[in-house]
């Protein structure tokens, strides 16, 4: 296989501009190429508004060898292939079936390959099956009810299958479980575009489909998926599970139990405290979600506000250290997208962002967050972070009177309620109203949020324009605990496994994933598979 690197065309080129491209530069006639696929595709704008998309591609042609000795294009190299394989078996015997305790990307991707390797897990998720719980979180965001057990953070697909399904991730894995998780979610209904786009992502419409299929999957190798089922409390005898029991009645025994609880699932890490489970506080972000035109982003970032449907809605990545020695930086940014009312319990209300497979919205949004350490709780409780979320969320839900609370930028700054919207009208899911938003945040946060929203303005034009919105409050970054295990993946509890995002090892879709595939290697290379025995 031979890959080429930095292979660039305009962004109107067709297929056969790609081809003849790779015919050139491996300097080959067409009968000697047999097949080339795009492994990697993102765009220059260094140059803009003259746009060009850059590829990497990987040919299969004939006589390999004799093409690389007359090529001298550093850029251009023979690679080879190493596909991620499932551990070898170990030799213990599992007298129960591992137990899988969330299910989202981390557990979903846990449960999948011991599935797969015959492993025949039980997987308990609090929320409801996707379809019913995206009418609850419909419901809810038309102005009915939370359901504290089914909404945007709890449910099938956990919090990601209402935040867009970005796949980007920073984890460099050379074992292939990265690929592994894209193929995963392509067989499972997801675009084939995110095997090779630099920012790849599914979008929330498309990834109830997804979830659903794996789930499919699971069940079809003999597991076992229990939705509406909260784990509300442990069996331990001597340092050692013993049992999981279900909604406070039901008493399901386990050898082994993998912890991929989410990072909402406060009543749960409070349970696990009470079992003397080694957690620590972490830092973690909080701050706002700010919108403006997707039209505005564009320009800036390509020199043209529309492209004709020949880009994507563009995103942008912004930093800025601040006088006050903190940091602000953008989180989880969704082009042509939408705010999202992402409360999980009364009296709080918590804000994410998401968008559709085609990113349609004519708003672009990201959170803008301050990090904080647990020297900022002033308490050495391990969950202390998440006393400091709640009194966030519930000022918020106080100034907003249980809607999404906005402020204009300008009236943010100038601490008063805003009165009415410029430019950019709201695009959010769930009910809205002008509120003090700057009396949510401690005064070092306020400061850091103000500062750094206007001085990303010398960095992305407009960005601080007066009439922004801003909707608060963003708390759910990442997880305020770390679970703490060993080189074995287990707790100071044996047969615990903690995992993914709420266990504080991952931070969004891909990344819990591939820890969901980690946790299930280590039961696959310790034990022998058990499917004929359950």
């Amino acid at each position: 296989m031979i890959q080429i690197q930095q292979l660039k065309l305009a962004i109107n080129h067709t297929e056969m501009d790609l081809k003849k491209q790779i015919l050139k530069r491996l300097r080959i006639k067409e009968a000697q190429l047999l097949s080339y696929q795009i492994t990697k595709k993102s765009i220059d704008a260094r140059k803009k508004p003259q746009l060009m998309f850059v590829y990497t591609i990987e040919a299969k042609v004939q006589e390999p060898q004799l093409i690389m000795q007359r090529i001298k294009d550093v850029s251009i190299k023979m690679i080879t292939k190493n596909p991620y394989q499932i551990p070898t078996y170990g030799d213990k015997s599992l007298n129960t079936r591992p137990v899988v305790v969330g299910f989202g990307p981390a557990g979903m991707f846990c449960g999948l390959l011991l599935a797969r390797a015959g492993f025949c897990p039980i997987i308990l998720e609090r929320g409801e099956a996707v379809d019913t719980r995206q009418q609850k979180v419909t419901t809810f965001w038309n102005g009915g009810s939370l359901d504290t057990e089914s909404n945007v953070q709890f449910g099938e697909g956990g919090a990601g299958t209402f935040s867009d399904g970005k796949l980007n991730t920073s984890v460099k894995d050379p074992f292939g479980r990265n690929r592994y998780v894209l193929e995963t979610l392509v067989k499972a209904g997801a675009a084939e575009e995110i095997l090779y786009l630099n920012k790849p992502h599914v979008g929330t419409d498309i990834l109830c489909n997804v979830v659903k299929n794996i789930r499919k999957e699971i069940l079809s190798l003999g597991g076992e998926i229990r939705f509406s089922s909260k784990v509300t409390d442990l069996v331990i005898k001597e340092q050692q599970l013993q049992a999981v029991i279900i909604n406070e009645s039901e008493r399901i025994a386990a050898e082994k139990a993998i912890l991929a609880i989410g990072h909402s699932a406060r009543d749960t890490f409070f349970m696990l405290q009470e079992k003397s489970l080694y957690m620590k506080a972490k830092s973690f972000a909080v701050g706002i979600r700010i919108e403006h035109p997707q039209a505005m982003i564009n320009a800036n970032q390509y020199g043209i506000a529309h492209a004709d449907n020949l880009l994507p809605a563009a995103d942008y990545k912004l930093t800025r250290q601040l006088a006050n020695g903190r940091g602000i930086y953008s989180f989880c940014m969704c082009p042509g997208g939408y705010i999202v009312n992402a409360s999980s319990e009364h009296g709080m209300t918590a804000v994410n962002g998401m968008s559709y497979q085609n990113r349609g919205s004519k708003n672009a949004n990201s959170a803008m967050v301050v990090t904080v350490t647990p020297a900022d709780f002033c308490s050495t409780d391990a969950l202390a972070g998440i006393a400091f979320q709640r009194q966030l969320e519930t000022a918020a839900f106080n100034i907003g009177k249980g809607m999404v609370p906005l402020q204009l930028f300008e009236d943010f700054v100038e601490k008063r309620v805003s009165k009415g919207f410029g430019d950019v009208t709201p695009q959010i899911k769930g009910g809205y109203t002008f509120a003090a938003l700057h009396t949510c945040f401690p005064d070092t946060i306020y400061q850091s949020l103000k500062e750094g929203i206007m001085s990303c303005g010398e960095i992305l034009s407009g960005f601080n324009r007066t009439d922004a919105i801003l909707a608060g409050v963003e708390s759910r970054t990442s997880s305020p605990v770390r679970i703490e295990r060993n080189s074995n993946f287990e707790s100071n509890i044996g047969g615990m496994i903690p995992c993914g995002e709420g266990a504080g090892y991952a931070g969004g879709i891909t990344s819990a994933a591939i820890d969901g595939l980690k946790a299930a290697e280590t039961i696959i290379s310790e034990y022998e598979p058990n499917l004929n025995k359950f």
